[in-house]
């Protein structure tokens, strides 16, 4: 077996419309809906900080300056807080600037996941990568990237992160279906479907917003042919590399928030409201007076 090659880069595409968001997001990217103090995008950026990643690749469209904005350094800003001596502050902010190398890449026509994510592959090179999505929160004591980094060393192939959901929501996620490997909470991926018809599920395996890639999915993403909605679609893509190289799919450990839907978004601020190092204990007791109907 080849020595294995350090995973580097990640891939986070941020250049869709957030609809399901209308109308917060006419004007704001959905990546950067707060959760309690910071953007979606900022959380998503710092689980690639904390699991050892150099480099980050934001797949961007128009409208998206904010995001590329929030991670720059901001001279105007620094130069006020510095005068009104906020230290602190301007210490927190300085630290999101310079927590990764970030670079951007446009994706000029909305052709879909499998596109944005082929748009990066002459940053990439021949290398395997993260993919996050960037509406997609996971909530563990382990980085959820940090935990596929850590199989990667075992099964040096592409793999897959997916939670279990009951039958009646397997409709609304791309579906595995896994065979045991003898490795905790990893399967060898058999099968794989977008979206199966109510009924037809293979399994409960359920997608989430984490992969990662050997480089090989590029040239399957270049001859996938688009799918649904005139889209090139990622799932498409990933049968065929599993096919070919095999694929592992993974069952982190952690809760995982669809921060891009309204209720995933409100869970999320929840739960991190709660575990907040500052606000947690008195947002507990309002949360536990709003459930004992004190307020």
């Amino acid at each position: 077996m080849n020595p294995m090659k350090k995973i580097r880069k990640a891939v986070i595409p941020v250049a869709g419309l957030g609809t399901r968001f209308l109308p917060a997001t006419k004007a704001i990217p959905k990546e950067m809906l707060t959760i309690v103090d910071r953007p979606t995008i900022q959380y998503i950026v710092e689980e690639v900080v904390a699991s050892g990643i150099d480099e980050v690749i934001l797949i961007t469209s128009e409208g998206k300056s904010a995001i590329e904005n929030h991670f720059d350094y901001d001279f105007q800003l620094d130069t006020v807080l510095s005068k009104k001596n906020k230290d602190k502050l301007r210490e927190e902010l300085n630290n999101i600037s310079n927590l990764i190398d970030i670079v951007s890449v446009r994706q000029k026509k909305p052709l879909g996941l499998g596109h944005a994510i082929w748009m990066a592959r002459n940053v990439i090179g021949n290398e395997p990568f993260l993919v996050l999505l960037g509406d997609d929160l996971v909530n563990s004591e382990v980085p959820c990237c940090k935990q596929m980094i850590d199989l990667f060393g075992k099964v040096q192939q592409s793999i897959v992160a997916f939670q279990r959901v009951p039958a009646d929501q397997t409709n609304q996620y791309g579906i595995v279906e896994g065979q045991e490997t003898g490795i905790e909470r990893t399967y060898k991926v058999k099968s794989m479907v977008e979206k199966p018809a109510p009924g037809t599920s293979p399994s409960d395996m359920a997608i989430i917003g984490r992969y990662l890639l050997m480089p090989e999915i590029f040239k399957f993403l270049e001859n996938t042919e688009p799918g649904h909605g005139g889209e090139i679609q990622l799932t498409d893509a990933l049968v065929q590399l599993a096919n070919n190289g095999g694929m592992y799919a993974y069952e982190f450990e952690g809760r995982r928030y669809d921060a891009g839907d309204k209720l995933g978004y409100l869970k999320a601020v929840v739960d991190f409201a709660m575990q907040h190092p500052t606000l947690g204990k008195s947002f507990r007791e309002f949360i536990r007076s709003v459930c004992d109907g004190s307020k």
